[in-house]
């Protein structure tokens, strides 16, 4: 099965070797999405929910880009650098996913930019 990278001028590039999302067959695999704009500026600075927003807009725009939606999102891994985020996180993804919401791990993590809170991938099946 030949597998397509999949793209998006919404989201910032990355000048690391990785792709923002893999499409195999029907299946889409979404990098971790972080809370940058479309000129890679981190967003939100300091704020929980503004991050999650930005990085749930990153992943439905790169869905979109796929040919999909939110609602084709079938598990999702949410990484928090602190777990006191996790509520204010919950209350935004929510809104996201408000039925039917995808399988979900949530972890505690050190993420490479400092500024970034959050960082969320994604798996969705198409069609």
């Amino acid at each position: 099965m030949a597998k397509r990278v999949i793209s998006t001028p919404k989201v910032a590039q990355s000048s690391l070797p990785l792709s923002q999302a893999t499409l195999a067959g029907n299946l889409l695999f979404i990098g971790g999405a972080v809370a940058t704009n479309a000129r890679g500026e981190v967003v939100g600075k300091g704020d929980i929910t503004a991050q999650a927003r930005q990085t749930l807009e990153n992943i439905r725009a790169i869905g979109e880009a796929a040919g999909g939606t939110l609602r084709d999102v079938t598990r999702t891994t949410v990484y928090l650098t602190d777990l006191a985020n996790y509520t204010g996180m919950n209350e935004v993804y929510r809104t996201y996913f408000p039925v039917e919401p995808p399988a979900r791990a949530t972890v505690r993590v050190d993420l490479a930019n400092p500024d970034f809170l959050v960082e969320i991938e994604a798996m969705a099946v198409l069609g």
